[in-house]
């Protein structure tokens, strides 16, 4: 009896072409997010020279700085104002919400377009403040209008820098970077770890600072805002997902 002829034992495929490399998607395109946080930290700078010298001595990016100047106004030193303050905290815990409520929604999914979605928003509240700036500029209703846009956006930002855990840029307050500073450099324990982004993180708030205090003294809060709006639309268009 004849065997029939048998077909040959293909042979194995190569490893790279049974498992071809897993697409990494969009995460990585952009810039960056230790810049892009860094680029914000400018921002809160320039938002914060705002609202504490031209709204009356409050703030609205940096809450533990608000929280004493709400201690202040309640005990009735002249110059601050528990409305003003107590607005800017409200908003801020509202924008806080908000963040966390779209965390929960994108976080399983890309990052780079968390980030990105609330930059643009971000943008967006902070346009609408420097257009209430030139078209209402010393108005009581200003006042409150520039302080919950402002505050709301950077409470939306705060929550969701949190939520992307890039560490020792959390692009509002500096207590603990600088800290961090002191504590690990040779001085402190020797580590020195992440000084140059801490480093960083604390020139980059001086920066802001510095360039919205000439702006407002000299421009008024229209200019300031406006470039702090730019500056968060063109992070919101280039922002990765990669640290």
């Amino acid at each position: 009896m004849t065997t029939p002829p048998t077909s040959p034992t293909p042979e194995p495929e190569p490893e790279s072409a049974q498992q071809p490399e897993p697409d990494r998607g969009p995460e990585p395109r952009g810039v960056r997010l230790v810049v892009v946080l860094l680029a914000l930290t400018v921002v809160s700078g320039l938002i914060d020279a705002v609202s504490y010298l031209g709204l009356g001595r409050v703030f609205t990016a940096n809450m533990t700085g608000n929280v004493v100047v709400l201690g202040f106004a309640a005990a009735g030193a002249p110059g601050f104002s528990v409305p003003h303050t107590a607005t800017s905290l409200g908003c801020f815990l509202a924008g806080a919400a908000s963040g966390g409520r779209l965390a929960a929604r994108c976080r399983p999914g890309s990052r780079r377009r968390w980030a990105r979605v609330t930059l643009a928003v971000e943008a967006l509240l902070v346009g609408v403040s420097a257009a209430i700036a030139y078209a209402w500029p010393d108005r009581a209703p200003t006042v409150y209008a520039l302080i919950a846009l402002t505050a709301y956006a950077m409470g939306l930002r705060n929550a969701t820098v949190r939520k992307l855990g890039v560490p020792d840029l959390t692009t509002t307050v500096l207590t603990m970077t600088l800290t961090g500073l002191a504590a690990d450099s040779r001085l402190g324990d020797g580590t020195d770890r992440r000084s140059p982004r801490r480093t960083a993180a604390v020139c980059a708030m001086f920066a802001g600072a510095l360039l919205g205090a000439w702006l407002v003294l000299h421009h008024g809060l229209g200019l300031p805002l406006l470039i702090a709006a730019a500056a968060s639309a063109v992070l919101a268009a280039v922002a990765s997902g990669r640290e």
